[in-house]
């Protein structure tokens, strides 16, 4: 057995226990102030924005993953132990478990209290919809839809991605995802600039999110949840959905728990709807919101297992 198995392992459960402390310089922060420089001097030097934007993506993707393979290297030559402890930290930071839980915990909790206000506030952090008029059950299916997408983005493709190649291809993903929110936008600034870094961001969530499509409902099943309509509701409704990388995890989610996502949200003041994913059989409500955490929690464990004992076997039989 390599070292990434027992290195992801401890990765994972430090997640589990930390999540993403604000004093703790996260890697991810370091890669958002590089795109934010790099895109200022593509727009300088280079008049198309299609290809200044497709320079900074492909460039950074590049950058990060080697800039990682070759730290562990040059560590590893001199301490072994220590480029494990850096490769531990890094895919440490490539999850979002606890976090994903803690401000959508958040969210519920300033529901639970009547504080509307600080309810929507809370919600702004973690989604890019206006959340300023929202009611409380608009607040409860945004909350609950951000945990079933990222329950993709922040948990089920970075550990697809380490189990695969370690580190550097996580960190690779977390660019490609960093990038995607930060210029992957369908706006007059990014709809060319941020074109190929969209691009890029689905076809890596493509594997990920079909996967989550079948986590879910086997999470929902052992969790005392409606497996079948998990299961049915995502490859019905998820599906067909024009986007399916979110589509399948938010309608897995929605028959888990029996009630209907989806619907019209305002970006900017400008509405942009969505088509309806499950049947409302369920009011949603702050208890939704706990009991999609929970759903998210039992698709992370069973993943992470799953994962590791797939990477096991291919060790075993094939490296």
């Amino acid at each position: 057995m390599t070292a990434l198995i027992p290195n992801l392992t401890i990765a994972y459960i430090l997640d589990l226990l930390l999540g993403d402390p604000q004093w703790f310089p996260h890697p991810v922060r370091l890669i958002g102030f590089l795109i934010d420089k790099g895109e200022s001097q593509c727009r300088k030097w280079i008049s198309k924005e299609l290809l200044a934007g497709a320079i900074l993506t492909i460039g950074l993707i590049l950058f990060s993953f080697a800039s990682t393979y070759y730290i562990l290297r040059f560590i590893s030559s001199y301490s072994i132990i220590l480029a494990r402890v850096v490769e531990i930290i890094l895919l440490y930071c490539c999850l979002s478990t606890k976090d994903l839980a803690v401000e959508c915990n958040w969210v519920r909790t300033a529901l639970e209290e009547g504080d509307l206000e600080l309810a929507r506030k809370k919600l702004s952090w973690v989604v890019g919809r206006d959340t300023d008029q929202l009611d409380p059950k608009e607040i409860s299916r945004a909350t609950v839809e951000t945990v079933a997408e990222n329950t993709v983005d922040g948990i089920v493709s970075p550990l697809f991605f380490a189990i695969i190649g370690g580190a550097p291809l996580a960190m690779a993903y977390k660019t490609i995802n960093t990038l995607d929110s930060m210029i992957g936008h369908r706006n007059d600034r990014y709809i060319r600039f941020g074109k190929l870094a969209a691009y890029i961001d689905t076809a890596a969530n493509w594997v990920p999110a079909r996967i989550t499509g079948f986590l879910f409902p086997l999470a929902a099943a052992l969790s005392g949840f409606s497996g079948k309509k998990s299961f049915r509701t995502a490859w019905k409704d998820g599906a067909n959905s024009p986007v399916q990388n979110s589509g399948i995890p938010e309608a897995a989610m929605a028959g888990a728990l029996q009630v209907r996502l989806g619907g019209i949200n305002f970006y900017k003041g400008q509405p942009s709807p969505t088509p309806y994913l499950g049947q409302s059989e369920r009011a949603l409500s702050p208890k939704t919101i706990q009991e999609s955490i929970r759903l998210m929690y039992a698709a992370s464990f069973l993943f992470f297992l799953a994962a590791t004992l797939a990477r096991l076997a291919v060790e075993k039989y094939y490296l």
